[in-house]
């Protein structure tokens, strides 16, 4: 069920070149389902910005998204203890009752956020997670490390061959995998 409310940076570091993480917190009750996202109404500016949600925890709300405008230019810069106006609990989300035992994550870019809450659901679930994230060249890879702490086999793709396997993440899937659903995110 989808909330406006007001949300606080608590914490915003940032992750590659152009890519930020931002944690929020406040009242995150209207998120239900990995693979959900927000609307953040930027300062001085008509369109809110929808970005996915990275993780939930604790009364907090991780945000990962990439600097391409004003909008997200501003929330970059945003200090701690800023406050934003927010629709939370926005979309279906992934719903991890098909997944099996042996689920397959596939994102690209910043494909690649929404689906560390779902492999983190997943493993609380007792499933084994086989996450491929990709990306266009090694300065751009980013939470790779975060998915091999939550517990899942993590594979790399990048476009120019600089990191891991050269190619799309379908290049880099591996053989016989056996996976029981396929999750996506990306392009």
């Amino acid at each position: 069920m989808m909330q406006d409310t007001i949300l606080t940076v608590t914490s915003r570091r940032q992750l590659t070149a152009n890519v930020f993480e931002t944690v929020l917190s406040g009242d995150v009750s209207a998120f239900s389902a990995p693979g959900q996202f927000l609307n953040i109404r930027p300062d001085g500016l008509y369109l809110r910005r929808p970005i996915s949600v990275c993780d939930l925890a604790d009364g907090c709300v991780t945000i990962v998204y990439k600097v391409v405008g004003k909008g997200t230019a501003q929330l970059a810069a945003l200090p701690e203890g800023s406050r934003l106006s927010v629709l939370t609990g926005l979309g279906n989300g992934y719903d991890t009752k098909k997944s099996g035992g042996r689920p397959l994550l596939l994102g690209g870019g910043v494909g690649v956020p929404p689906l560390y809450l779902l492999a983190k659901t997943l493993l609380a679930e007792g499933k084994s997670v086989t996450v491929v994230l990709g990306f266009n060249t090694a300065a751009e890879v980013f939470y790779e490390q975060e998915f091999r702490a939550l517990g899942a086999h993590v594979l790399v793709a990048t476009a120019d061959g600089s990191y891991g396997v050269r190619g799309f993440v379908t290049d880099a899937l591996p053989a016989g995998g056996n996976y029981t659903h396929v999750y996506t995110c990306g392009p």
